[in-house]
């Protein structure tokens, strides 16, 4: 009777999230380590068909990167990367459409159906809502980088993803866009997450990491900083607290919040039920960004 009693008073203290997220938006990054470990796959996917059944609105845009990468190994296909991402030519982009598109979206769509959730896969299988174009970088001598058929997103079908959220079901879409003469390219997750996340005006971004958040010092856990805005984010950049590669990531987050997202969430994805311990809980396991 006591641990009946201890569920019910759980309940009775989420009932007040639950209402107070009813009907937002949350678009959640899916990727890196997390789609590496089945468990911890399995735990994310709870939690979003929990999400949905309460009423909220999430939104998965997943990559793949460890998968395209097994998969051009076996292949023969050496992977290279540029600036970070990852040089896609033809042949490569076959392998990325047969692993986000055929495999690992159709997958996760099933899973979410077999733990009773209500999910579609929205890709070019389906019907895509991605459109772009090939992306553009320049290099230090000014010189244009080609990174072969890799794209960024320049619109989103926003009616079509708000007609799936009306109806109670989770849009899962693989990060790659099309343009407008039928050509597709390999896109970059977070940025994919973020185009999605702006579109909608999302009340929530999620970034599902393989570490607990933003630190002060990047190889201790136990220095995890719980909140940041834009004043308090330059004053970690500038004595340095927040460097190398986390500073593009931490401008790309209060970009992200001027053009109309709510808050932006880094979080480890390995933690067991951390998408629900982040929004249903005051301290949340992760770093939140604030405008």
């Amino acid at each position: 009777m006591r641990e009946a009693i201890e569920k019910a008073d759980v309940l009775l203290e989420a009932m007040s999230w639950i209402r107070r997220f009813r009907g937002q938006t949350t678009v959640i990054k899916l990727g890196g380590s997390v789609m590496k470990d089945p468990k911890a796959l399995e735990d994310i996917l709870n939690d979003i068909v929990f999400m949905e059944t309460v009423g909220m609105h999430p939104v998965v845009v997943h990559g793949g990167g460890s998968a395209i990468s097994a998969a051009m190994d076996a292949a023969g296909t050496e992977a290279k990367f540029i600036q970070g991402r990852r040089y896609t030519d033809a042949a490569s982009l076959k392998i990325v459409e047969a692993v986000l598109v055929e495999d690992i979206n159709a997958k996760l769509v099933e899973r979410v159906g077999a733990l009773r959730g209500h999910a579609a896969a929205v890709s070019f299988a389906t019907r895509n809502v991605l459109k772009g174009g090939k992306l553009s970088l320049v290099a230090a001598n000014g010189e244009e980088i080609d990174l072969g058929f890799v794209g960024e997103v320049t619109e989103v079908d926003t009616p079509y993803v708000r007609e799936l959220l009306a109806a109670n079901i989770v849009p899962f879409i693989p990060s790659m866009c099309i343009d407008e003469t039928g050509q597709k390219y390999n896109v970059n997750a977070d940025t994919a997450a973020t185009a999605v996340a702006v579109s909608l005006r999302a009340d929530k971004l999620v970034f599902l990491s393989d570490v607990n958040g933003v630190r002060l010092d990047k190889d201790d856990p136990d220095s995890l900083i719980h909140s940041l805005d834009r004043a308090s984010a330059s004053r970690l950049i500038a004595d340095g607290s927040i460097a190398a590669g986390m500073i593009p990531k931490i401008e790309s987050c209060l970009e992200t919040l001027e053009r109309g997202v709510g808050k932006v969430h880094i979080i480890d994805g390995g933690l067991r039920h951390s998408l629900l311990l982040e929004i249903y809980t005051d301290s949340g396991v992760g770093t939140e960004i604030v405008k």
